[in-house]
């Protein structure tokens, strides 16, 4: 089993009013990574993710394109501790 990673994303460009939370919520679902995300008042998105390594890194693979209808342009990823992270995946509005 892989070591556990936590990471807070900032996803920008088109992506808002694309389906990017809720597709976000189904891919961190089936890849069983856990945390949330949110849009953010400028017009792009915060994800905190948790979960092990190498889902968190498929996860992040994904969040660098998103769904169909999203254009990322930058995707900025920060390192957070190891601690005990949440029990779900949830959209925050």
């Amino acid at each position: 089993m892989d070591g556990m990673r936590h990471v807070r994303l900032s996803v920008q460009g088109k992506v808002q009013g694309v389906w990017f939370r809720a597709s976000a919520k189904e891919t961190a679902d089936q890849l069983g990574v856990k945390g949330w995300v949110k849009n953010l008042p400028e017009g792009g998105v915060e994800i905190d993710a948790w979960g092990g390594a190498e889902a968190v890194e498929s996860f992040i693979g994904w969040c660098s394109h998103g769904p169909p209808g999203a254009r990322v342009t930058r995707t900025d990823i920060k390192e957070l501790g190891q601690g005990a992270g949440p029990q779900d995946f949830l959209i925050v509005r």
